[in-house]
């Protein structure tokens, strides 16, 4: 009785986590279409983003005597998105740039991308601790945190909405970017058949490095959510990181909508699990649901490749 009276607010709980997964499971799936490689550093990239978000968010905050409101308040989370996207993009066009592109001239075996890729990942974690000192780094919400409306009785408040809305932007905007626009057709001809694209006149190391900079913009958007939700701190990447690459795969690894499925699946079985069992177990449980799916439709729940999607 308990789990029913709750269902509808742990599935808005779910709806909110899991937007934050698909939004940072879209920068693995990008990349690994366009290249067949998972980018271990991607975290980093969310994890650089959400420190950029956050120092513009909070000096903005700061300059406040009380917390902001109306267009003062969308104003900063703006600001907070653009300038935590822009940190992302650079992160992740300094690491194509350095870890990926002289190996792809010199055409490594895919073992040195994966060093290469957690090489990135160690300086940028030691660098940004280096920093901030290791310590958590947290910001007043730049808004009032109260009851914006019920659903079947649950709450959902403005942080929640907030964040479900800024991530069911991105998403929607990706998904047309790829499906409709030049750039998309491109993505998509790298992804199927790299090698035929180049003989159409697709120049494909600038697709790949689009790539890189789209999943790093969405990643370092996704990162001032969760820092603006809870701190930011040098290895925060890590746990958000694992779980974004648990709905990629979920979803089916190099599919867009895949990404975003198996983000939102991620988040409401992570939010359920937690109610039903132990909230320490709601890792387990969500791993636990991965391999299932996976033994049924081992390419994931719309697996297939970047360049067929939609």
């Amino acid at each position: 009785m308990g789990f029913v009276h709750q269902f509808w607010q742990l599935t808005i709980d779910g709806l909110m986590s899991g937007s934050l997964y698909a939004v940072i499971a879209l920068g693995y799936t990008l990349v690994y279409g366009v290249l067949q490689l998972i980018n271990f550093a991607h975290s980093e990239v969310f994890m650089l983003g959400a420190f950029g978000g956050l120092f513009a968010a909070r000096g903005l905050v700061n300059g406040f005597s009380d917390t902001p409101s109306g267009m003062a308040s969308v104003g900063i989370v703006l600001v907070g998105l653009a300038v935590g996207a822009l940190c992302g993009a650079a992160a992740a066009f300094t690491l194509e740039r350095v870890a990926y592109r002289p190996l792809r001239k010199r055409n490594a075996p895919r073992l040195a991308y994966l060093i290469s890729a957690i090489g990135a990942s160690l300086f940028a974690v030691n660098m940004a601790g280096k920093l901030w000192e290791r310590q958590n780094v947290t910001m007043e919400l730049p808004f009032t945190n109260g009851t914006v409306f019920h659903v079947f009785g649950a709450v959902v408040n403005t942080k929640t909405l907030v964040i479900i809305l800024v991530a069911a932007v991105m998403l929607v905007l990706l998904d047309t970017l790829v499906a409709r626009t030049r750039l998309g057709q491109s993505i998509r001809a790298v992804a199927q058949d790299a090698d035929t694209a180049t003989l159409m006149g697709v120049n494909v190391e600038r697709v790949i490095l689009l790539t890189f900079i789209i999943g790093g913009l969405l990643a370092g958007a996704g990162g001032f959510l969760y820092a603006m939700t809870f701190s930011a701190s040098n290895n925060m990447g890590f746990i958000p990181g694992v779980k974004a690459f648990t709905a990629a795969v979920l979803g089916g690894i190099g599919n867009v909508r895949g990404a975003m499925l198996g983000g939102i699946v991620l988040g409401l079985v992570e939010s359920y699990g937690g109610y039903l069992f132990q909230a320490s177990y709601k890792d387990v449980i969500a791993f636990l649901v991965l391999v299932l799916i996976l033994m049924v439709r081992p390419t994931g729940l719309l697996g297939e490749r970047l360049g067929r999607a939609a």
